[in-house]
């Protein structure tokens, strides 16, 4: 059994028991977060496809943990001009444990 949601974005597939890392949403963890936006769901036999959303579909998670991912470093160089610029960016991102899918 597993579902394809959309959060942050993003199509993620998932199954029950899977974590996955996401794009931050609000809660504290110990949260239950359910995903409302399923496009397609199977359940090992029939394979079922949303336009562009299942109807009463849902998938519920745990949220686990709120973090900050690895350090992305942003280099901007232009060549005999003197010109450089340097930042750094970590993404915030949730940790979120999938408990069950509703078809």
């Amino acid at each position: 059994m597993y579902a394809i949601i959309e959060t942050g974005g993003k199509q993620i597939r998932v199954e029950p028991g899977d974590e996955i890392s996401i794009e931050k949403i609000p809660g504290a963890p110990g949260d239950k977060i359910t995903f409302d936006h399923v496009l397609a769901a199977s359940d090992g036999e029939a394979l079922k496809v949303g336009k562009p959303f299942l109807q009463d579909s849902k998938v519920v998670g745990r949220l686990i943990r709120q973090g900050k991912g690895k350090k992305v470093i942003v280099f901007k160089y232009k060549r005999r001009k003197g010109y450089k610029r340097k930042k750094g960016h970590r993404q915030l991102f949730s940790l979120v444990k999938i408990e069950d899918i509703a078809i």
